[in-house]
């Protein structure tokens, strides 16, 4: 459906044209969302900067996500989640901590001392290289929401048909390219998604500039 993350990013910024010459910004979500909006940003010629959502990792088994945060002041928890599986409130809480201090880290190494773009009245456009269970883009969308934009709009080449109906209710628009009947992981709707290296954003950030 999509060779890599380069082509789903010029398809996806066909979708965005009427956004061209507007007051928009464009945030990547690390890592692979950073080289879909790049493609975005150029194609728009407006500026892009990152937001940082981390998943909250279960205990004993990181790669579930019992809730994530953007900052200290924007996480969400499964609360069902945590429950059932009996996570205490002080793992909760050392999770935050090292997570945001993970954000913290990733943001310095990607844009050193250059400062967060004002998005106050700002439409801003979201992207992502896909969407899976969305709990990382929602927190996302609550932390630019903190942030007062005059528009949010959330925009991915795939997404499942539930994941795209709930966060749909969470933005002002939700441009996706497809919505499958069937879907196992974001990575099997591209012919080429290897993962994104820190060096990789740091090289598209490095490289961008509206002209």
């Amino acid at each position: 459906m999509f060779i890599d993350r380069t082509d789903a990013g010029k398809q996806l910024a066909k979708s965005l044209t009427s956004y061209k010459g507007k007051n928009v910004v464009v945030l990547g979500i690390p890592r692979g969302g950073v080289v879909v909006s790049k493609e975005v940003a150029k194609a728009l010629n407006v500026p892009m900067d990152l937001v940082i959502p981390r998943k909250i990792g279960a205990p004993g088994n990181p790669e579930l996500a019992i809730g994530a945060l953007a900052s200290k002041d924007t996480v969400m928890i499964n609360e069902q989640l945590k429950n059932s599986l009996r996570v205490s409130d002080d793992y909760i809480k050392e999770e935050i901590e090292k997570q945001a201090l993970e954000i913290e880290r990733r943001r310095d190494k990607y844009l050193g001392s250059r400062p967060p773009l004002d998005l106050k009245d700002k439409v801003v456009i979201l992207v992502d290289d896909g969407l899976a269970t969305g709990y990382t883009a929602s927190v996302a969308i609550k932390e630019v929401r903190a942030k007062r934009p005059k528009k949010l709009i959330l925009a991915v080449p795939v997404s499942p048909k539930d994941t795209y109906g709930r966060l749909k209710k969470e933005v002002d628009e939700l441009v996706c390219l497809h919505t499958p009947e069937f879907f196992y992981a974001v990575g099997q709707f591209y012919s080429n998604f290897p993962q994104t290296t820190d060096d990789e954003v740091i090289k598209v950030l490095n490289e961008y500039s509206v002209e």
